[in-house]
């Protein structure tokens, strides 16, 4: 039994940045990972961390501009976004898979629990 929390949402205007957190609580956690979704499209993938941090991966689009952290003793991970561009606007969501694999997985139904989402607007 996992509970993740999302916070760190907001408006911003096209080029700016804002940095997302995630809390896990309840379990034991492995790969970490923030998946978003805008209106009329899929959830897509973001980012992921895997459990000691020593691999990451990201959606091309979000490469160079994106990094995903993590703080295992807060059971924190975090989603650093900067140049922010239009299509960023989405609802992201912080997943936590509690079953180990050998890197962390970008589909979504390998995570097992997920945050309530936070919403992250760019304008121009």
């Amino acid at each position: 039994q996992v509970q993740v929390v999302e916070s760190g949402g907001g408006s911003v205007q096209t080029g700016g940045s804002l940095r997302l957190s995630c809390a896990a609580s309840g379990g034991t956690t492995y790969a970490m990972a923030w998946f978003r979704q805008a209106p009329g499209k899929e959830r897509e993938f973001v980012a992921a961390i895997n459990w000691n941090s020593d691999s990451t991966k990201y959606a091309d689009s979000v490469k160079g501009r994106f990094t995903i952290s993590r703080d295992n003793a807060k059971k924190s991970v975090y989603l650093q976004m900067n140049s922010l561009k239009p299509e960023d606007t989405a609802v992201y969501y912080c997943a936590a898979d509690i079953t180990l694999r050998w890197a962390p997985p970008t589909e979504a139904d390998s995570y097992e629990y997920w945050g309530q989402g936070t919403q992250v607007t760019v304008s121009s």
